[in-house]
């Protein structure tokens, strides 16, 4: 029988014959110590204990976080808003910007059987002047800080037509184009990039479907409302439905890219003869590479016309960061768009004014103030991650200072707004800072 890896072997006898054994030339000691027949068997082992089961996961997900921050001109001016800006637009303002709360229960797009989730986001905060989706809590406070529903769809999975399955959305859900969010916990920087704010839809409400094919190409393809709309003549803009989708890919192992278009009438009823034919496009490609395990590129690439009004837009946004440690990470993010018609980037003074432009309805906005501009933007930011107590299991902090300068890249003048809304100046410097508590 072979000897097994840890198995201890002592002599069985009697020490009486020991002296025996050894007078008789040692031969005999050898032969027993060799011998596996008189070694002692290890005492059998204690049964390991039963494993403890592990939790049970949770049918719904409950998360949330709040934002607040403060963003400052570096020179002043007779106006307090920061041109350039929509959610972080008020100079020297303390802002409670988010608090969100979320529930859910996520699908299993890679399942072969069909299975479904869902997924509520609520949203307090001066955020959501800019992202409501009209016709749902709009109007129901005056106040810089509203409320409004980020996110309220039901989702399911279809293992059919495609390897991977079909996942339909269905009701609220936020855009598909561009790199930055909503969320503020899936950006890097405190600001927005132009493309966020005057390139893109936010939100949209219908149907979106997502068909995973092999080789990770994702097709996607929806209808809704329209952008930032509901439905009704209180919750839509118009009376005609638009086209919402595009292609996802990968490219090697580190890149991924997302082609998406939004194509639909979205100017409101009254403002031009043919609104409900008049369609608006917004077209985005995000690319993003995993340059090396620390340094991420996000490229994203921008174009938006307006067929009732003839006007358009656009340009490219060029993202870096560098994650220096878990607690550490520096970014910087540059910017060109063009708005050459002075038609799609504004400044909404008053907390209602985003909307009633959307509406069609009386508003202070400021447009245009130099005309036809195109804007250049650079931001350097840097992300920490303070070890904090652990108030609760989620508890987390984000602190995220940044510098940020905008600048007209021809000859007009869109900064420094004076009492009369007219432009003074040609560039912008901005400092800025938020929190953001995870829980």
């Amino acid at each position: 029988m072979a000897t097994q890896a840890g198995r201890r072997i002592r002599l069985k006898g009697n020490y009486m014959r020991t002296s025996t054994l050894l007078r008789s030339g040692g031969v005999i000691l050898a032969i027993l110590v060799a011998s596996p027949v008189l070694a002692e068997d290890p005492p059998a082992a204690a049964p390991a204990p039963a494993a403890t089961p592990a939790a049970p996961t949770p049918f719904i997900k409950f998360s949330g976080h709040a934002e607040i921050g403060m963003t400052a001109k570096a020179t002043d001016s007779a106006r307090t808003l920061n041109w350039g800006h929509l959610f972080t637009d008020r100079s020297t303002e303390p802002l409670v910007n988010q608090v969100v709360l979320t529930a859910q229960h996520d699908i299993d797009s890679s399942s072969k059987t069909a299975n479904w989730g869902f997924k509520v986001q609520g949203m307090w905060g001066s955020d959501a002047r800019y992202t409501h989706t009209l016709g749902i809590l709009n109007n129901a406070t005056d106040n810089i800080n509203q409320f409004d529903i980020v996110e309220a769809h039901v989702d399911v999975h279809l293992p059919i037509i495609a390897s991977g399955g079909v996942d339909v959305k269905a009701g609220i859900y936020p855009t598909l184009e561009g790199v930055e969010l909503i969320d503020a916990t899936g950006n890097f920087f405190y600001s927005h990039n132009y493309i966020f704010n005057f390139g893109i839809p936010l939100k949209h409400t219908g149907i979106m479907t997502t068909t995973h094919f092999s080789h990770g190409i994702d097709i996607y393809l929806g209808v809704d409302s329209g952008v930032n709309t509901s439905f009704g003549t209180g919750g839509d803009t118009n009376g005609a439905a638009a086209f919402h989708g595009g292609i996802g890919f990968t490219i090697g192992k580190n890149v991924t890219v997302l082609a998406t278009t939004h194509i639909g009438p979205e100017n409101p009823r009254g403002s031009i003869g043919n609104y409900n034919k008049a369609l608006r496009y917004l077209n985005d490609v995000a690319i993003t590479w995993k340059i090396s395990p620390k340094l991420t590129s996000s490229t994203d690439i921008n174009y938006i016309r307006d067929d009732g009004f003839h006007v358009a837009g656009g340009g490219i946004s060029e993202q870096l960061v560098y994650a220096q440690s878990d607690a550490v990470s520096w970014g910087v993010r540059a910017e060109v768009w063009s708005d050459g018609d002075g038609f799609f980037v504004a400044a909404f003074p008053g907390n209602h004014d985003f909307v009633a432009v959307e509406k069609g309805m009386a508003n202070t906005a400021i447009f245009a103030p130099a005309g036809g501009t195109t804007y250049g933007a650079v931001t350097v930011g840097v992300n920490f991650k303070p070890k904090v107590p652990a108030i609760t299991k989620n508890f987390s902090v984000l602190l995220r200072p940044e510098v940020r300068y905008d600048a007209s890249l021809g000859s007009s003048r869109p900064f420094g707004l004076d009492a009369t809304n007219t432009g003074t100046k040609k560039d912008q410097l901005t400092l800025g800072i938020d929190a953001i508590f995870g829980f």
